[in-house]
């Protein structure tokens, strides 16, 4: 099979050159592209997504060989989860390469998070079956860099955290107010405030309210546990 132009410079993006280049194609190819033979991507999905999990518990227990399974597993979490995966996708481009069907193309589905990270555990995947663990594993860990050795600054759950932080203080658990929507439907910007009782407040926007809501938290977390001067 003869790639085009668009998948051979992906690859030089993603640093692998596939032996087999219909690994490739089948897992850019969303399921609302693929026919009744469902030769799409969510079957190499399902593989990738048990590869990084293995590359990156075993990564993580080597960067850190005295933390405690309560210590990797929230790391863990923070670096397989599909908004991470969507980061890396981003960052090499993989939505340019998307095989979308009519609909998903119209509603912005190359600049979707869970088409993102899907398709990076595809590909993933497809690297896997190419040319096997260690070079998948070697792939993964070149992708995700420093990711690796700062994720314990990112893994607390922000939201979690703030709960605890207001409920040892006798508050009742913060508020999370949308103030805002804007952006057309297909790629929607949700600003997000969270208050506490005391009038503490802080707010952010993101491309979910999910993020919106974390990223709101952990600014105002920032906020409360930094001492006043």
């Amino acid at each position: 099979m003869k790639l085009s132009s668009e998948l051979r410079a992906f690859q030089d993006r993603l640093g692998y050159v596939f032996t087999d280049p219909a690994l490739l194609v089948r897992a850019v190819t969303h399921a609302s592209m693929s026919s009744a033979t469902r030769d799409d991507n969510q079957r190499l999905e399902f593989l990738g997504d048990r590869v990084l999990g293995l590359v990156m518990a075993e990564a993580l227990l080597d960067v850190d060989p005295d933390a405690s399974e309560g210590q990797l597993a929230p790391r863990f979490n923070a670096l397989v989860r599909k908004e991470t995966c969507a980061e890396i996708a981003r960052e090499i481009d993989l939505g340019k390469v998307l095989k979308l069907g009519r609909s998903e193309m119209m509603s912005g589905g190359r600049r979707k998070l869970a088409l993102l990270g899907d398709a990076m555990e595809a590909v993933i995947a497809a690297v896997y079956r190419d040319a096997g663990f260690e070079v998948a594993r070697t792939l993964v860990l070149s992708l995700w860099g420093a990711r690796v050795h700062t994720v314990q600054d990112d893994a607390r759950d922000a939201k979690t955290s703030l709960q605890e932080w207001a409920q040892a203080r006798g508050l009742p658990p913060p508020a999370y107010v949308e103030t805002k929507r804007s952006g057309p439907d297909h790629a929607p910007q949700f600003t997000i405030e969270v208050q506490l009782r005391d009038g503490q407040a802080a707010t952010a926007t993101a491309g979910s309210k999910r993020q919106a809501e974390q990223a709101a938290a952990r600014s105002l977390l920032n906020q409360v546990e930094t001492p006043s001067p």
